[in-house]
């Protein structure tokens, strides 16, 4: 009882708390054999994930209403950042992403992650909804603003989840079916449009999906011996620590993109279904505390949240599995990663604002 009393005085929703330690727990696992067995591998992993705890429980504290106030705030900071990313940004990989002020260095696109879902949820909080087709318009135009200031970085799969987040809180508010048959349509007589201006590395990952076994050493490499990975778990896996794709380095990327790959050699079947599960229940969780939000805003922003997390989930284990294009998205506190760790992690703290100062001012 005094622990749930220290939880709530904390604003932290326990079982929300308790789906994403064991999450987290099972990431470190992975990842001490994705990344060949090396302990500076996890205390790095383990120290960024204490810092992206920290900054959940530092998130929450914040009432709702103010985050409301300062979504518009926010969505526009950002759009600047990105700007200044396409004119000062530091350039690495062969792409324009970060910006480097005082030695440290950052990706404002991760900022749009956030204020994208949350300027959607703000400019329809105080309207009727379902929206009308003018406010629909408004909404797309601040959604795809930001999306295409990331995709000159280029960084398309980062452009996909604002996009995803956006949409998400824009499908909550109740876009008829209807039109969204007709934006579906649009957008797939807009395909060769959309192919004419990719980057070459883009129509690559393309063409890679449709057919990896046409350049089995090359481009189709990743997906190839990431399928050799999942089959050969089985049904119980190969056990940890015995997986030979990643411990014979045929399997790339095994610690950040392709991890999945990892887990599922190692887990087989079974681990599958107990990581979907914990997914699943971290899921629930967020859409509860969304649909008993006391606000228009607050469900909306919970709701879009909590769709982009799963989208997070479908579009990892759809590349790895070899039934989505390569992105480039990280499996959600599994991978190994910094930044987009801390994101996500703040938007469960406002999740948990959401919901803790609901019960205190219902108290």
């Amino acid at each position: 009882m005094e622990q749930h009393s220290l939880l709530q005085r904390l604003h932290v929703d326990w079982p929300l708390l308790i789906g994403l330690l064991i999450l987290c727990g099972i990431g470190v696992v992975i990842l001490y054999s994705a990344g060949g067995h090396e302990t500076g591998v996890i205390y790095s992993q383990i120290f960024r994930l204490l810092m992206a705890l920290v900054m959940m429980i530092l998130i929450a504290q914040l009432p709702p209403a103010q985050l409301e106030r300062w979504s518009l705030g926010i969505y526009l900071i950002g759009i600047m950042l990105l700007l200044l990313v396409l004119f000062a940004g530091t350039i690495g990989k062969g792409a324009q992403r970060w910006l480097e002020i005082g030695g440290f260095s950052f990706q404002p696109s991760e900022i749009m992650k956030l204020a994208v879902p949350m300027v959607i949820a703000w400019y329809f909080s105080e309207t009727p909804l379902p929206p009308s087709i003018a406010r629909i318009i408004i909404a797309c135009f601040l959604i795809m603003l930001p999306v295409l200031l990331i995709r000159q970085q280029p960084d398309l799969g980062t452009a996909f989840l604002v996009a995803a987040a956006g949409f998400s809180v824009l499908f909550i508010a109740g876009i008829r079916w209807k039109l969204i048959t007709g934006i579906f349509s649009f957008a797939a007589l807009s395909t060769p449009i959309v192919w004419y201006f990719m980057h070459d590395y883009q129509k690559r990952r393309i063409l890679t999906f449709l057919d990896p076994e046409q350049d089995p050493l090359g481009s189709g490499y990743h997906i190839i011996q990431s399928k050799i990975a999942i089959g050969s778990g089985g049904i119980y896996g190969k056990g940890w620590l015995n997986g030979t794709q990643s411990r014979l380095e045929f399997l790339p990327e095994r610690s950040t993109d392709f991890i999945f790959s990892v887990f599922s050699e190692e887990f087989g079947f079974m681990g599958f279904l107990l990581l979907i599960c914990v997914y699943l229940f971290i899921i629930a969780r967020c859409l509860y505390i969304s649909l008993h939000a006391q606000n228009t805003y607050g469900r909306l922003l919970g709701s879009g949240l909590a769709l982009t997390f799963f989208v997070y989930i479908f579009v990892n284990v759809g590349m790895v599995t070899g039934q989505l294009p390569v992105v480039g998205i990280p499996l959600p506190l599994i991978s190994r990663g910094g930044t987009s760790m801390v994101t996500l992690m703040i938007g469960f703290g406002i999740l948990m604002a959401i919901h803790t100062h609901r019960r205190l001012l219902s108290g």
